[in-house]
This record gives C-alpha cells, sequence and structure tokens, in this order.
C-alpha cells in the first residue's frame, strides 16, 4: 500500500502544478513560455525560503519533475556549490547539478532526430 500512496502523492501533486499552469494560461494573458519561466523561478524561490525540500519529500516525482523542480534543483546545487567551493558556486552549482537532466535530454532528442522525421504543420 505504501507504493499506491507514493504514486497517489506525486499524481496529486503533479496534477496540481499542470492544473495551475492551465488555470494561468487560459484566464491571463500569459505565455507559455511566461508561465515556464515563471515555473522555474518559484521553485527557486520557494526553495529559498525552505518549502521545496518538504513537498519534494513527500510527493517525490511529482514535485521533482515539473519545472519548479528544475529550479529547487538549481537553487540546492548552487546553495552546495557555495558552501564548497565559496564564491565560484554560484556559477559552477546550477550548471554541475542539473547537467545530468540537460545530458539526458539532448541524447534522446538527438536520437529522436535520428529515428523519427519531423514535418512541417500546414
Amino acid at each position: 500500500m505504501n507504493g499506491l500512496q507514493a504514486l497517489l502523492r506525486a499524481f496529486i501533486v503533479g496534477g496540481a502544478f499542470c492544473v495551475i499552469a492551465q488555470i494561468l494560461i487560459d484566464k491571463t494573458k500569459l505565455t507559455p513560455a511566461r508561465i515556464l519561466v515563471g515555473y522555474v523561478v518559484a521553485g527557486v524561490a520557494l526553495s529559498a525560503i525552505g518549502v521545496y525540500q518538504p513537498l519534494v519529500e513527500f510527493a517525490g516525482a511529482g514535485a521533482t519533475t515539473p519545472l519548479t523542480g528544475f529550479g529547487h534543483l538549481i537553487a540546492k546545487g548552487t546553495v552546495e556549490a557555495i558552501e564548497s567551493q565559496g564564491a565560484i558556486g554560484v556559477l559552477t552549482g546550477p550548471l554541475r547539478s542539473a547537467s545530468g537532466g540537460i545530458a539526458a535530454a539532448l541524447v534522446f532528442g538527438f536520437l529522436a532526430c535520428l529515428f523519427f522525421r519531423g514535418k512541417p504543420k500546414g
């Protein structure tokens, strides 16, 4: 039952992020790009005040998969790098903490381009 509870928590929290984004798209004139950037910034801000880590512990992938999770990852990596390297950690921390995910996205995107043919719209 514990695994089912973890899936349910991840689904509810991740779904709540999606619902919030959809409401912002429907009810405001914000572009999707601005909403995505807002989610990354919100993840950084929530990490800075200490709210996001408990959410990650509660919801797991439901909190780490959305773009708010990317912002949290960047903030967490920056703090760790500053503690270990000093001021230079401001530059190296975010890159080091997010490099695995970014590399995976590039590799899988490249593989998708090799095996599938894109078609122009219209």
